[in-house]
This record gives C-alpha cells, structure tokens and sequence, in this order.
C-alpha cells in the first residue's frame, strides 16, 4: 500500500469547518467532504468509503474533546497508519496548546498548528511524530515575544533582545554539514538535546481496564484486562533505563501470560524477545506509553475452551447478582452486590507484599522495596491497602418500561431516567469505606399494558387528574333472585385475582432487564497481577547524568472498569 494522506479537516461541534490543511493531489474540499460524512447513519466508523464522491475517497475520523477531525485519501492506505496518525495529531496538539483542546486555541495558535501538520506529514507520507523531536522543530512564541510584540521597538531591537536573552533552540538546518557546532541535533528522534532538570524523577503508573463477562449463574464466560504502562521521565541527559515486570508466577512465566504487548519505539525489541518482563529503552523527556498488553484472566486448556478451574479462581473487586420476576405479579427485580474486602485472584496476594517503591505510594528515592506508610499503617491505595472508589451499577431496561413505581436501595443513591432507558446506582466512597460488603437495591417496574389494564379494573386514574375514573361509576348488582354463597364468591374473586396475577406475570416478564454492568475504581491493584519488579538506570550507558546521583523512583498501580463488567440474565 502506497496511498499517500491527501488532507485534514477539522470541525467544532457546530460542524463549522476550524481548519483544512491540504498535504498532496486535489482532496474533496470541507464543505463537500462533510454531507457526504453525515449522511451514514450513526454510530458512524472511524473508515467510511465514500464510493459516490469524485474521487471515490476514504474518510478515516476521529472524534475529541467536540472537534471532530477527518483523515481523506483517494488511494488505498494503511488503515492502521492513518488512525493512528490523527491520534498522533491529537496528542501533538494538546502537547503544544495544551489540554483540553478547543477550537479557539486552534484559531488563535494557527502559525503553531500549521507547522506541526507541516512536519508531521510531508506530501502525503507521515514524517515526524514525536512531541520531543516537534519541540525542536517548531517555533513557538514564548511570553518574552508576545510581551515585545506589543510594543513599538525596531525590527533590530528586538532581534538583539531575543537573540541575548531567548533559552530556546533555533531551527536546525535540514543538512547536517550546515549545523552548528554550539546547536547539535538529538541523536533519537524521541528526545530532546541538552535536557536539563534539577530534581531526577522516574514515575511509572500501570492502569488495566477490565472487560469481563458472567453467566446469570456467575461464572465468568470470558475476562480480559487490558493494561498501559504510562512512565514519567525527568532525568538530564540520556539515561539508560531497565524496567523489569513480573507476574504472579514470577517473571520467567511472564511472556505466556501477556498477549498483543505493543511498545513505544524507544523500547530495544530485541532485548524484549531475549527476556520477556524487560523492558530496556532511552526514554523521551517528559511523559509517554512506554507499553501496552492484554492479559486473558481465563487461560484456556489443551483442549480449547476456557478453563473451569481458572474460572472458579477469578475473584473481583465486585461481585453482581441479579434476580428478576419477584413479587406476587413478577414486576420487581433485584440487583446485589458484593464488596470483596480482600481482592483474591491474579494479582492479591502478591502485591500485598508491596512493591517498588512502595507500590502505590510514589516511593522513596532509590526505589527501596518497602511499603508505603513507614512503620505504621499501611497508606490507603496501595498494594498493601487497595482502596475501591467510584462504585456505579448501570442496568438497562426494556424501551417498554413506562416508569419505576419503586426505587429502593439500602446504600447509595439510585436514579432512572425515562429518556435513557437506564437506572444508575451510585454508592459513595464515603459508604464503602465505611465496611459495608453488600448492598441491595430492589426496583418495581410499570409497564403501558398495566397501566392501561388498571384503569379498566378501576385501580389506576387514567386521566391522570383524580377524578372521573372508573371506580366511580362501578357497583356491584346483587342477583333479582337470592343471593351467590359466601364462600363461592370468595373462590371464584380468588380464581380472578389469580388469573389476573398470572397475566400481569407474563406481561412484566418482557419489562425485566436482561443485564448489568458495574464500574469501578481501584487504587493499589491489578486484576492480571502483574507488577513492576525494578526500575534501574544503568550509569556506564547513561550519559550527562552526573557521578552519584540516584534518581527519584515511584510506581502506582490501577485497576479500571468503565460499564466493563457485566452480568446477563
């Protein structure tokens, strides 16, 4: 594939065209470009192939922060490439103007924005994409230049003050033979030259966001964690690091248990394929991905399948039961959920021991492999004291629910909106902390058919205003001739009211949820238990570090599940 990216558009959220950058050939223009786009039913994907247009074009969007950004080409490109290329420019974007990204600061750092596109893409071919290699490449105004810019002094004068008193780098010359001695290249393109700090830090925080499945019995049908490993480097010169993982089999085991790991370019392959859990890289300035994994929390067998002992094993933060058709009608569901106080699984005990750093607490210097909180306690929200947050239950129900007639929760609060289609149950941190392990939340559903069967039995107003409703004209006629026994009128208002709940049961029974999700926070754990062994700098391959200074080290861990974990009925 030799496609060549011919163009980018960029839209607020009022679809007004912000900014049209044309890289190669004669691409759709904006205005003709985004009909063609709104056209395909929502959700729209990210690769749209407008067939219609002259030239048929692939569109490649991206949706962020209101701005909506389309990608063009008239010849085939790598999907891949091209997505990742607008991320790219996000990044880049929010790097320079700052987050979060509106289309104001577009329009008003427009001399920014077009060199950044300028660099990043050369005639259709992506180029440079490294936020410290574009901070060497594009100039941007410092407070010194819009202080000058304001005021009346010479061309000359303000040459003169800059070229004394400005700290940033001039642009270096495309020929290497036209470079000045005093103003060297950075010899990776990830990396800025001369990077100078007076406090040596190293952070790494690995966050997983989990996707798991349950049976309505509970057990899990499939369990997935997701993780990024985001690292912080504020060291001078160019440190060599080694950051060492491991699992809960140690780290020898690591490389069955992480799949489709991907690794930011400083990253050595090379010494990855040799010992899996390594991770040997000259980082950039500043903050990057270093890594990204996903680990299957049920391994399979020889045979194929998930495993039923690994099942079994699979403990979470959370756990979710759901209960449908209660009550004497079968209008009433309820949602448990249970707090595990101490996370089982992968990843509990062996994080319990704390890790680098103290885990979770961002160390002390050194990286000394105690547990956060000194002598004491151990601190909330590290290995040693994971801490669950921001517990939400979402369960969707049927578009033939008319209202919730009861909403009770014994924690939390619980609120459906009609519009939605969903209730939300919310407990706070403030009540789980408090010791609590389970809640219940039990919901009474009304349907249009109810409604409208109430009304005609007399127990419902169908006007909605309290009166002139049927009850108010209903009597019961005695027969002309003797009277019906007692005790036959009661069976037979019985057999009514029996068929009358059966009814009513049938009907409910397409009103009751068929799942729910919860979402989640939890500070100081991973569901894969993996976990970050040492972060080492190596001082015969590191360079301008300086003799005998031991850089800040700190590690915390995430567990995040976003409406990830679901149960079905």
């Amino acid at each position: 594939m030799n496609g060549a990216i011919e163009a980018l558009h960029i839209f607020d959220e009022h679809n007004s065209v912000v900014l049209s950058h044309t890289y190669t050939s004669r691409p759709l223009s904006a205005q003709s470009l985004l009909p063609l786009y709104l056209e395909h039913p929502v959700p729209r994907p990210n690769l749209i192939y407008l067939a219609n247009a002259n030239p048929a074009t692939l569109v490649f969007s991206l949706r962020h922060a209101n701005l909506l950004f389309l990608l063009t080409a008239s010849t085939e490109v790598e999907p891949l490439l091209a997505l990742e290329f607008l991320h790219r420019i996000v990044d880049a974007f929010e790097e320079f103007l700052g987050a979060p990204l509106h289309a104001h600061k577009l329009e008003a750092n427009y001399d920014v924005v077009a060199q950044l596109l300028t660099e990043m893409c050369d005639a259709g071919a992506v180029a440079t994409t490294e936020p410290n290699a574009l901070r060497d490449l594009v100039e941007v105004e410092g407070f010194m230049d819009k202080l000058l810019g304001n005021l009346n002094l010479p061309a000359a004068a303000k040459t003169a003050f800059n070229s004394s008193s400005s700290s940033a780098s001039p642009l270096p010359s495309a020929t290497p033979h036209h470079l000045s001695p005093h103003q060297p290249t950075p010899a990776l393109a990830w990396r800025r030259a001369n990077v100078r700090h007076t406090s040596n830090e190293l952070y790494a925080d690995v966050v997983e966001t989990l996707a798991v499945t349950l049976a309505p019995s509970g057990r899990p049908l499939a369990a997935f964690a997701n993780g990024t490993i985001a690292f912080t480097s504020k060291v001078s010169g160019v440190p060599d690091i080694a950051v060492t993982l491991t699992g809960p089999a140690g780290k020898h085991h690591l490389g069955g248990l992480i799949d489709l790991p991907v690794f930011h370019p400083c990253v050595r392959l090379a010494r990855w394929r040799e010992q899996p859990g390594v991770l040997s890289f000259v980082p950039p300035d500043g903050s990057f991905t270093l890594a990204g994994y996903e680990v299957d929390l049920l391994p399979s067998v020889a045979g194929g399948g998930p495993n039923p002992g690994a099942a079994k094993a699979l403990r979470l933060p959370v756990g979710v039961e759901i209960k449908t058709g209660l009550g004497p009608t079968g209008s009433d569901f309820e949602v448990r959920v249970a707090v595990n106080r101490v996370f089982g699984g992968p990843g509990g005990a062996a994080q319990a021991r704390g890790g680098l750093a103290g885990g979770g607490g961002r160390g002390l210097a050194g990286g000394a492999g105690v547990r956060a909180g000194g002598f004491g306690a151990p601190q909330h929200g590290t290995p040693a004291s994971p801490a669950l947050q921001d517990l939400t239950v979402s369960v969707p129900l049927p578009a033939d629910v008319r209202n919730l007639s009861e909403i009770r929760p014994t924690r939390g609060d619980a609120n459906y909106n009609p519009g939605d289609r969903a209730l939300e149950w919310s407990i706070s941190d403030k009540e789980l902390a408090q010791g609590t392990s389970s809640f219940a939340l039990r919901c009474t559903v009304v349907g249009q058919a109810a409604v409208m069967e109430d009304a005609e039995d007399g127990d419902a107003d169908p006007t909605g205003f309290g009166f002139h409703t049927a009850a108010a004209y209903s009597y019961d006629e005695e027969p002309y001739q003797g009277s019906e026994p007692a005790a036959t009128k009661r069976d037979r208002k019985a057999k009514n009211a029996g068929e009358k709940d059966g009814r009513r049961a049938a009907q409910n029974r397409i009103l009751m949820p068929s799942s729910a999700s919860v979402s989640f926070a939890v500070k100081g754990w991973l569901a894969s238990g993996i976990k970050i062994e040492s972060i080492l700098v190596d001082p015969r391959k590191s360079r301008g570090l300086g003799d005998g200074v031991k850089p800040y080290k700190g590690v915390k861990y995430l567990t995040v599940s976003k409406g990830g974990v679901e149960i079905r009925c």
